[in-house]
């Protein structure tokens, strides 16, 4: 089979489709998409609001909680003990098929009926003000975080201890503004160190210990600026530097972003891969364009996914042990043959057009389901009427297609529609991932929120903090 060059529905722009591609397409049963990598992917991540933490009145007791969503959204929810506890049905809301309009309209109407989880989260203990996290304990403002412990303002951070400002980092302990470190102690404003100990402004050095200043070391001790010093030299040098003053600390990041610039750069992040295209992977085989990645095998188009994942395209957020998930967001812990899903996660397993489900098994366009198998908008079936059922209403998004608000038309085989989110285009990775003024995003479609609901009181404006800690 040959490369096919396509038009996208979206943004009008070619994209091609390679060999390799439509193989996977068939393995999995789906047509070749008909929008271009970059437009699937903000179809994906503009329902996955990362550190965007609101208050929204609850549809049980009218309290406010902490929710992922902000009180204009158009949802409704529940706080997230009642949404997970035995006490309400979603099964309450389940629908016939209705063969006479669109099927992704009748799960739009579902989308919106049912009350979505306040916050994804789960095993937390006095971490209240965190989401998209799991198992932390004494946490504060930590976001897309798993097992960390006495931690503040951490984001897509694994087993960190006692460490602030954290960011995609694994196992650090002791640190402060680190960002893509792994198994480090006590280092301060450093990114890319591996194996490290006691490093002040340091940059891609691995296994250094008491550094200051430093970049692309290995395996040294007491340098400073690149320069070896020895242990009673280098403590004396850093006792004339005044590390608690704000002002002090400025001046050093400039001084050592300009010294960087001397050095080559290395031409991607990764290790131990094999066939990769993209960045920040590693442990990959046959991964191809994909970013922040770990342990990949036959995987395209996707962005953060921890390992394993195997035989999967379009998939962002998530992944740990999973396979054969295509064109999905924050999935993950143990699914399988899973398509156009949105946050279903442990162990779902040959399910389409499901959103927040959990632990079901063979279900087609359903919402808020838990350990279900054979239903079909919120309704069960048997095992033979499911399977008759699904052929015909696949039949019918192709013979009568969802059109959604900009004319685009969405036949089996796409992502849900950007509609389908409750979130505006600024809440969600979108407007880190692929940047966009308000007037650009208002134009192509997308929704964009002005204001922050909630109430807010600043203790202490930062122009009237000192400039030196010790004072």
């Amino acid at each position: 089979m040959k490369s096919e060059t396509k038009q996208c529905q979206n943004c009008k722009k070619d994209f091609t489709i390679e060999p390799d591609d439509f193989a996977f397409y068939e393995k999995i049963r789906v047509p070749a998409p008909t929008f271009c990598l970059e437009c699937r992917a903000i179809r994906r991540i503009i329902f996955y609001n990362q550190v965007n933490l609101y208050k929204k009145t609850e549809a049980k007791d009218g309290k406010k909680v902490f929710s992922t969503f902000s009180e204009e959204s158009p949802i409704k929810i529940y706080d997230h003990d009642y949404w997970w506890s035995d006490k309400w049905n979603p099964m309450d809301y389940g629908m016939e098929i209705d063969f006479s309009m669109p099927f992704l309209e009748q799960l739009k109407k579902l989308n919106f009926s049912v009350p979505w989880c306040s916050r994804s989260v789960r095993g937390m203990v006095n971490s209240d003000y965190c989401n998209q996290a799991s198992y932390l304990k004494n946490c504060y403002l930590c976001f897309n975080c798993n097992n960390e412990e006495n931690c503040q303002y951490c984001v897509g951070s694994n087993y960190a201890k006692d460490s602030v400002d954290c960011c995609l980092s694994l196992k650090p302990e002791l640190c402060y503004e680190v960002f893509e470190c792994n198994n480090i102690f006590q280092c301060f404003y450093c990114s890319e160190t591996k194996n490290c100990r006691n490093l002040l402004f340091c940059d891609e050095c691995l296994n250094c210990n008491d550094c200051f200043g430093c970049y692309n070391l290995r395996n040294k001790e007491y340098y400073i600026w690149n320069e070896p010093y020895s242990k009673y030299e280098y403590f004396k040098e850093l006792e004339k530097i005044n590390l608690s003053s704000y002002t002090v600390i400025q001046r050093l990041k400039e001084k050592f972003d300009k010294f960087k610039l001397q050095f080559p750069v290395k031409y991607m992040h990764g290790k131990h891969n094999k066939n990769v295209s993209g960045e920040y992977i590693y442990r990959s085989n046959n991964t191809l364009n994909c970013f922040e990645v770990g342990g990949c095998e036959n995987v395209r188009y996707s962005q953060n996914l921890a390992d394993v994942v195997k035989d999967s395209y379009d998939f962002t957020n998530w992944g740990q042990n999973s396979e054969l998930v295509y064109e999905s967001c924050m999935c993950g812990d143990s699914c399988r043959n899973v398509k156009f899903c949105s946050e279903c996660w442990p162990a779902m397993q040959d399910s389409e057009y499901c959103i927040s489900c959990h632990s079901c098994v063979s279900c087609f366009g359903c919402f808020g389901l838990r350990s279900k198998q054979y239903c079909i908008l919120n309704k069960q079936y048997t095992k033979e009427e499911y399977e008759a059922l699904v052929p015909k209403i696949i039949k019918h998004m192709n013979d009568m297609p969802y059109i959604d608000n900009r004319g685009l038309v969405y036949k089996y085989g796409e992502f849900l529609p950007i509609e389908f989110s409750p979130l505006a285009y600024n809440e969600t990775m979108c407007i880190d991932c692929f940047p966009k003024s308000k007037e650009q995003a208002i134009k192509e479609g997308y929704s964009w929120r002005d204001r922050i609901s909630g109430e807010y009181k600043i203790t202490v404006n930062a122009e009237n903090l000192p400039d030196d800690i010790k004072m």
